[in-house]
């Protein structure tokens, strides 16, 4: 696999296809492109004529990363994201999509880029803004328990936890994080946050939100509130697993209705 050397994380990624507009496909926390794939949420599957760009972000899957919990800020995962993109589409608009805290980056990268994406598809939005502190304190006592009891525990009170009716038949999958890292990134996701409310106002780019129902940890309020913040949007709600098996196919109109009319030349960036 190819990977990024970014100076203090290496990413591993994959491009599916030799031609046809870039999509670039993000995953959600303690999560990583394999881990997506087998609970239902690789939305490119479905996509025709296209470059399909997954990869693991830092601390994640196959991807390095180090201690510092500031590097997995949602803003600093945008860098992340960014830098991929100069490397493996300079030029081009690309179309993003990513569940939870790759909903996150996205939103952190449009709103310092917004000219980089064509469309964005944001899936299962987190808890953000009055919902973050809650989900702040879960992070920091599971980060406190994996440095307690280790790996096991967390896992064990993760199977615990009813999950929302949509993921009903989803396997049962561990963390795609290191041991060593996992407080890392528990205590940096527990310090981040979507960008300000004013700032996503901004965004005019397509966007698709995708959300299920009966979860607090990605709680429709925050799904509501970006569709009525990005003019140009749509929401779906997903409320059993049929809704889930959807969203390629939504995904994939989503895209192909918003690829750049042929000729058009490729963004300038820098």
């Amino acid at each position: 696999m190819p990977t990024l050397e970014l100076g203090d994380a290496t990413l591993d990624y994959d491009v599916e296809g030799d031609s046809g507009p870039l999509v670039v496909q993000l995953h959600g926390l303690t999560s990583c492109r394999e881990r997506d794939e087998r609970i239902g949420l690789d939305l490119g599957r479905s996509l025709r004529d296209h470059r399909v760009l997954r990869y693991d972000a830092r601390g994640h899957g196959r991807s390095t990363g180090d201690r510092h919990p500031a590097g997995y800020q949602w803003h600093r995962l945008a860098d992340d994201l960014l830098a991929l993109l100069d490397h493996v589409a300079p030029g081009e608009r690309v179309h993003g999509a990513g569940p939870s805290m790759g909903t996150g980056t996205l939103l952190h990268a449009a709103v310092r880029d917004p000219g980089r994406f064509a469309s964005l598809t944001l899936v299962v939005p987190p808890t953000a803004w009055t919902t973050r502190r809650p989900q702040a304190a879960t992070y920091l006592a599971g980060a406190e328990l994996v440095e307690r009891e280790g790996l096991a525990a967390f896992v064990a009170q993760a199977e615990s936890t009813i999950g929302p009716p949509a993921l009903a038949d989803a396997p049962l999958t561990e963390p795609s994080v290191a041991e060593s890292l996992l407080p890392s990134v528990l205590r940096g996701a527990a310090s981040t946050d979507l960008p300000d409310p004013e700032a996503i106002r901004t965004i005019d780019v397509p966007t698709l939100v995708l959300a299920w129902s009966e979860d607090p940890t990605h709680p429709l309020s925050t799904a509501a509130l970006l569709h009525e913040l990005i003019d140009d949007s749509r929401l779906v709600v997903a409320r059993t697993p049929y809704g889930i098996m959807a969203w390629p196919g939504l995904f994939a109109d989503h895209v192909s209705t918003h690829v750049r009319p042929r000729g058009e030349e490729p963004r300038p960036v820098g």
